[in-house]
């Protein structure tokens, strides 16, 4: 079974220095708060983080007390079986929809995955995806 929700990612830009996700990482887990989600990559001379956390405002309060700039995005939440051709039923249905993936990212654990995308019409999105 597959369930489909809006829901909100952490999006950190940082200077690109060696240990920025170490310290992130610290903090959250020395807050008590699980990441559900994360993607990094580099833009530049930036590390842009996204994560998914269960608690995103008390995470965001958190980045901002250590002189962080976190801010909340728009983002479509897939949670699916993990076995293969479940993205490509994904993708297609995105497709069929005329719906563009902006970004994407996705973490597996045991039988259950969780996709998580931001998209050209996030609305559209939920509405082709729960068809």
């Amino acid at each position: 079974m597959m369930t489909v929700r809006l829901a909100k990612e952490i999006v950190v830009r940082v200077p690109n220095h060696i240990g920025v996700l170490a310290q992130i990482s610290k903090l959250i887990a020395d807050k008590g708060y699980n990441l559900e989600a994360l993607s990094g990559s580099r833009e530049g001379m930036a590390a842009v983080i996204r994560m998914v956390t269960e608690d995103n405002l008390r995470v965001s309060d958190a980045l901002r007390e250590k002189g962080f700039y976190p801010v909340e995005e728009d983002v479509i939440a897939v949670e699916l079986p993990h076995k293969p051709g479940m993205l490509r039923r994904v993708a297609e249905d995105l497709a069929r929809a005329d719906v563009d993936i902006e970004h994407m990212y996705a973490t597996a654990v045991g039988d259950r995955s969780l996709i998580v995308f931001s998209s050209s019409n996030n609305e559209r999105a939920l509405v082709a995806l729960r068809s």
